[in-house]
């Protein structure tokens, strides 16, 4: 009688849970409707609550929340996206099961960029791949005028502010120079233009979804890696991890993140390398996008859910190393930060209203990670498992981003490298649902890019 008073305690519990899970889906849905909605209300309704009218909330925006326009289409990558999303979805999960370690890595990472590839090659060669980076607000429009890397670096600061004749352009100028020059690089070792780049950030940024997985075994869940590989792998994020650079940041960000996890492993013979090479990738972070300072909650969930501090020393140090050749060339990050949120205010950021964009972005957001990423998270806050911290991490870091007013729209990209930590979340679901979610997952991502032209 105990016993079978038990095991319907139980069946009421799973039930419950089922229910707040689909609760948790359903009002990230509505918020993301809401979102669509609100932008195209009239006049009279939206000027009284935002002090802005539609087409202000609207601007470079057209599809708010998200930064495009609307525009059914389709392409040579549909039918290709479309076999990779059924395959994916009926044998992904278990393939993630069964396969050995190192060979599960190389499939997630080639399954990665072929979901991303596939789903840009629906806009098609030119308009969805080559061009994304070409545009006159972008970073290769200002690679030819780079002739003296020391000169640039010096005076890198003067011309981020906007209305002079010498201003850097959007994108550049909305960033430290480790961006620019990293495409300055790849011109260098002669692989210029927007192919080129679009694929650097295509491989660094699939390359993440490895990075994410290595880290949570690494802080000693690999069954919790092996469930979370199907999702990192088909998430809708990969529409804008091609091609945007933000994808290149969070692939070299997520890799510092993965070899501090690897430098935290007792007994291990790469403590001090892994650690150090942790502190260069993500000191270079911060010079890539200065948001990316935010990569320490990561950080620190790993060294918590690793019980060990000592990996710190060596990472600080490799920070510190890319920090001090940055400033010996003459680029003081700090002088940087204060000038881009000026300029960040000369720009369209003026008229985007945060009583809008405060919590569109999240509609944006969840956008890019899915339905699966809300319904996990109730299980999320119940425990404090490895792969539950850097959840959390991920989570704090976007909430701490929202609320810094510098980033108002176009977080579907923008916090790729935080998102890429949350779409750990729906490992902790269980595993006879995981096929459902995954299936909204890829729903979400072909509706998403043949019905709307992502800016990114």
């Amino acid at each position: 009688m105990l016993q079978g008073d038990a095991v319907s305690h139980e069946k009421w519990v799973d039930v419950i849970r089922y229910w707040r899970e689909a609760l948790a889906g359903g009002l990230a849905a509505v918020l993301v409707a809401v979102a669509f909605v609100v932008p195209y209300l009239g006049n009279e309704l939206i000027t009284p609550i935002i002090n802005r009218t539609p087409q202000q909330v609207r601007d470079f925006a057209d599809a708010a929340p998200l930064f495009g326009f609307r525009e059914p289409h389709y392409g040579w990558g549909t039918p290709v996206a479309i076999l990779l999303a059924i395959a994916g979805v009926l044998w992904g999960p278990e393939i993630a099961r069964r396969l050995p370690w190192r060979r599960l890595l190389l499939v997630v990472w080639g399954s990665s960029a072929a979901w991303t590839m596939s789903l840009a090659m629906i806009d098609g060669w030119r308009r969805g791949f080559v061009d994304r980076l070409a545009s006159t607000d972008e970073y290769l429009h200002e690679v030819p005028g780079i002739t003296d890397i020391p000169e640039t670096l010096r005076g890198f600061s003067d011309r981020i502010l906007d209305y002079q004749v010498d201003s850097w352009t959007t994108h550049v100028s909305g960033h430290p120079p480790g961006a620019l020059l990293t495409f300055v690089w790849l011109d260098r070792l002669g692989l210029s233009g927007g192919a080129w780049a679009a694929s650097l950030c295509v491989l660094v940024g699939t390359s993440a979804a490895v990075a994410v997985l290595v880290t949570v075994r690494a802080v000693g869940d690999e069954n919790m890696a092996r469930r979370a590989a199907p999702f990192v792998v088909l998430a809708p994020a990969a529409i804008w991890v091609a091609v945007s650079a933000d994808a290149f940041y969070m692939g070299v960000v997520a890799w510092g993140i993965a070899l501090l996890a690897i430098s935290t492993r007792k007994n291990s013979n790469y403590l001090w390398p892994a650690s150090v090479a942790a502190g260069v990738l993500l000191g270079f972070g911060i010079y890539l996008n200065y948001g990316l300072v935010l990569m320490g909650l990561p950080a620190v969930a790993v060294l918590i859910a690793a019980r060990t501090a000592w990996p710190l020393l060596g990472a600080v140090a490799g920070a510190l190393v890319v920090t001090a050749v940055f400033t010996a060339y003459g680029f003081w990050w700090f002088d940087g930060y204060e000038l881009v949120q000026e300029r960040y205010y000369q720009g369209i950021a003026t008229d985007r209203p945060f009583e809008y964009w405060g919590w569109a972005n999240f509609a944006a957001l969840f956008c890019a990670l899915g339905l699966a990423v809300p319904a996990a998270l109730p299980r999320i806050f119940t425990r404090l498992q490895p792969i539950n911290l850097l959840v959390l991490a991920g989570l704090a870091a976007v909430v701490m981003a929202d609320l810094s007013q510098l980033s108002k729209a176009e977080t579907e990209r923008i916090w790729l490298p935080f998102a890429m930590w949350m779409l750990l979340a729906p490992a902790v679901l269980p595993q006879r649902s995981h096929k459902f979610w995954l299936a909204l997952q890829v729903i979400a991502a072909l509706a998403i890019n043949h019905l709307l032209f992502t800016n990114w």
